[in-house]
């Protein structure tokens, strides 16, 4: 999860090879530590336009297939179908009951399906891994049918922003994710040709009782660091205290905050 808007950051994004296969891995434990993820695909469901009737929708990185069961459930008569770029995600989804009719390992860049076969595109907290969004805006145009709709959520610059602050104090590695400006999903979104009919910014914020109860969860669902630059090899115990130490100064009755700062979208493709 990178912030393109850096140019100066070392390489660009983690292959895509890695990021497969780190949420692979984090197929099986992915859903005990998920609540963020759910409460967001919540609300952008709850964004989708209310006269809205697919008869198929695509859940566009669809993980292990929490909101394509959603989904299914909600438009019953209409053909699903999930696509991700984690194969063991689409293992995992393929154990449950209900969802897609057809699950398919594809990039949100490259997307594996014809010209004009959906009417809803869905894609719940997953194109933050997308080093092109412009190209994923593209590839949603290009699949939707005229009057079809394209609901994201993705996270943007200040996310995570006091576990980033407290690695600041103790080195000058990366060991956050970085994510795009709102700006740029506001750019990209109005040049992509699509029509918006929502494009906000909210932020989520959890509360944990230690630093490494976050940095746990955050490895249980993939999402740790993958970014180039990143250190090499453990973390010395020194700057784990450091860490620790540093984080302390934002504590809060609640507990430790992390911040998820979340771009909600949703856009029609025109009629003509």
């Amino acid at each position: 999860m990178t912030d393109l808007s850096h140019p100066t950051l070392p390489g660009t994004l983690p292959d895509k090879r890695q990021v497969a296969a780190s949420f692979s891995r984090a197929a099986a434990s992915y859903d005990s530590v998920a609540a963020l993820q759910r409460a967001v695909g919540v609300s952008l469901l709850a964004q989708l336009p209310e006269d809205l009737a697919p008869s198929r929708w695509l859940d566009l990185g669809s993980g292990t297939g929490y909101f394509s069961r959603v989904l299914g459930e909600r438009f019953a008569r209409a053909t699903g179908v999930a696509v991700d770029i984690a194969e063991g995600m689409l293992r995992h989804a393929r154990g449950e009951r209900g969802g897609a009719q057809y699950l398919i390992a594809g990039d949100a860049e490259r997307l594996p399906l014809g010209d004009a076969c959906v009417d809803l595109v869905f894609s719940s907290l997953a194109v933050q891994w997308c080093s092109q969004f412009a190209m994923v805006l593209e590839e949603a145009r290009r699949v939707l049918r005229p009057g079809g709709v394209l609901a994201f959520s993705s996270l943007c610059v200040g996310t995570l922003e006091e576990l980033r602050a407290s690695w600041q104090a103790v080195d000058g590695m990366v060991h956050v994710n970085r994510f795009r400006r709102l700006q740029d999903y506001q750019n990209l979104c109005a040049a992509s040709g699509l029509e918006p009919l929502s494009l906000q910014r909210q932020a989520h914020v959890l509360h944990y009782p230690d630093v490494r109860s976050l940095t746990h969860e955050l490895k249980a669902l993939g999402a740790h660091n993958l970014n180039p630059g990143r250190p090499s090899g453990l973390t010395g115990r020194a700057r784990v205290q450091g860490l620790m130490q540093a984080y302390e100064a934002f504590r809060q009755p609640q507990g430790l905050p992390a911040t998820y700062q979340v771009v909600y979208g949703v856009m029609r493709k025109p009629q003509a």
